[in-house]
């Protein structure tokens, strides 16, 4: 009798188990690679996150970030315009199955404006990547400087328009 229900037990155990780790293999389409949110001086109230993602099942479109740390967090672009580089919002970013999507200091990103407080470098943040399916990401972010400042500061010294 009691080698019976051990043996239901297990099987359910078992049927859990497997059933966690088939949603979650669902749910992992879309892989964080890398990436970093950039420290700040303190007296600088907006930063960025640069990340690279890999898609490995359908085509997909990130379309908006939950960071509880900001008061806001937009996807950006950069563009020219008469000579001039400029940051505007744009409503998402395509991920085509089985590619990448990079966003980095020179190009496409994720603008983290009004910090609640300066992040430390070397600690890490929590962003909730929202995509255009209704599925959701839970990631985590080191803090870090930029690479090379000289070049960082030229590039990522952009306002708001």
């Amino acid at each position: 009798m009691e080698f019976m229900t051990l043996k239901r037990i297990f099987k359910q155990l078992f049927n859990i188990a497997l059933l966690s780790c088939l949603s979650f293999t669902t749910m992992a389409q879309v892989v964080l690679v890398d990436g970093y949110v950039r420290a700040m001086p303190a007296t600088v109230p907006n930063t960025a996150a640069y990340l690279t993602l890999e898609n490995h099942g359908d085509a997909t479109r990130l379309v908006a970030v939950e960071a509880p740390f900001v008061k806001e967090a937009q996807l950006h672009t950069l563009i020219e315009e008469n000579g001039m580089i400029k940051m505007r919002q744009v409503a998402g970013f395509d991920i085509d199955s089985h590619a990448s999507l990079v966003l980095s200091e020179s190009g496409n990103h994720i603008m983290l404006m009004g910090l609640r407080s300066p992040l430390e470098v070397d600690s890490s943040v929590a962003l909730t990547l929202k995509f255009a399916d209704g599925t959701e990401q839970q990631i985590q972010l080191p803090v870090k400087k930029q690479a090379n400042t000289g070049d960082a500061e030229q590039h990522h010294h952009h306002h708001h328009h």
